[in-house]
């Protein structure tokens, strides 16, 4: 049996960008469906949902039908048993929250790789060797292991290339989201203050040489992000297209004739 390859990690480095979609529903089913929609790729996200780790385990077997649909999974914390566990489970993509200087994201690439080059600890039989039926998994996995850090603060902001600059990191996400609150404008991600630092951070992650990602709803958001150089960009989430879907669908029958 061959390493999977991973799709996702094998773009950004030939700098073909990458549309995706956010999920925060805590359902397999849910990323069923939105897998088979053919987006380039998918995020699981368990920092801001309920997802554990055996439903994380359910979420990505309900991928396996759409291999051309790459799975990104967000974890809770920059943490090494997390990204272990997530690791074993097949998970080839991890984004790192709240990276916010090179020695977080040192620590972070170190988590994913084993010893000598890191600290991940050894499982014989895992679902991510196809247990063991992957021969050589231990000495191939760090090739099909994408890392991406989040950064979400000014402070963060600031050591952006100092984080590029870490081997190991492929890609730099900014959360626009916590970014906002931490420079005073809580929600309000097109403030003009952080629609420039958002800007100046994707222009300076690309000159460094990484991949830079983002999510916004806003469709001529997203395209303006493409444009100045971000290469993963999720477009939406499962959850506002449903809310939005669902409000839209009562307030035309609700709504005069």
């Amino acid at each position: 049996m061959q390493m999977p390859f991973n799709r996702f990690k094998a773009a950004i480095r030939e700098r073909r960008a990458q549309i995706g979609l956010w999920n925060s529903v805590p359902s397999a089913a849910c990323v069923e469906v939105i897998a088979g929609a053919g987006y380039d790729w998918i995020l699981i996200d368990t920092e801001h949902s309920s997802v554990d780790l055996s439903l994380l385990h359910s979420q990505l077997m309900a991928t396996m039908e759409n291999p051309a649909t790459s799975v990104i999974v967000r974890p809770p914390w920059n943490d090494m048993v997390q990204t272990k566990r997530y690791l074993d489970l097949g998970v080839q993509t991890l984004l790192i929250p709240y990276v916010q200087n090179a020695a977080e994201a040192i620590a972070a690439v170190r988590s994913t790789r084993y010893p000598p080059h890191g600290v991940r600890g050894f499982a014989g039989s895992s679902r991510a060797s196809r247990f063991g039926r992957i021969k050589g998994y231990h000495g191939l996995a760090h090739d099909q292991t994408c890392v991406l850090v989040q950064v979400e603060t000014p402070e963060a902001l600031e050591q952006i290339e100092a984080i590029a600059a870490i081997d190991g990191v492929d890609g730099i996400f900014v959360g626009p989201g916590d970014l906002s609150a931490a420079m005073g404008h809580l929600g309000n991600l097109t403030h003009p203050a952080v629609a420039r630092a958002v800007d100046d951070a994707i222009v300076r992650i690309a000159r460094a040489g990484k991949a830079p990602g983002i999510i916004t709803p806003d469709e001529a958001l997203a395209r303006h992000y493409f444009d100045i150089g971000a290469l993963f960009v999720a477009v939406g989430s499962d959850t506002g297209l449903l809310a939005r879907g669902a409000d839209a669908l009562l307030q035309r029958f609700r709504s005069p004739v």
